[in-house]
């Protein structure tokens, strides 16, 4: 059964708190170890899979721009499933961005990771 209820990120499972902690300061090292072996991101239609090519994502998202990040809302899908909504603003195009991190979870790591805009 599908819950939308927003959640204070305390709320989130730790795999999801730890490594949205780790990967809103740039720190690949540590958020690539909350991923799975065979773990797939994908980021604005783009997919990045297994060790090599997640930990190269999370090294090189984003950095050629300075930008804040808040996280706004939090629910959880499944036992497995679950989505954090942050809000952007910096020196990208366009300054400000709402997205949905979409965390597949299995086994305690992040299985799959699909990043997304927002619906409005």
């Amino acid at each position: 059964m599908t819950q939308h209820t927003d959640l204070p990120s305390d709320l989130l499972p730790a795999t999801v708190r730890e490594f949205f902690a780790a990967h809103i300061v740039r720190d690949a090292d540590t958020a690539s170890s909350f991923l799975a072996e065979d773990a797939v991101i994908v980021d604005q239609g783009e997919t990045f899979r297994g060790r090599e090519e997640t930990y190269a994502f999370l090294r090189d998202a984003g950095s050629e721009f300075e930008y804040t990040t808040e996280q706004i809302g939090a629910h959880r899908v499944d036992d497995a499933h679950w989505v954090v909504t942050v809000r952007l603003e910096g020196t990208f195009p366009g300054g400000v961005a709402e997205l949905d991190y979409r965390f597949a979870l299995r086994d305690g790591l992040v299985a799959e990771l699909v990043i997304a805009n927002h619906p409005a």
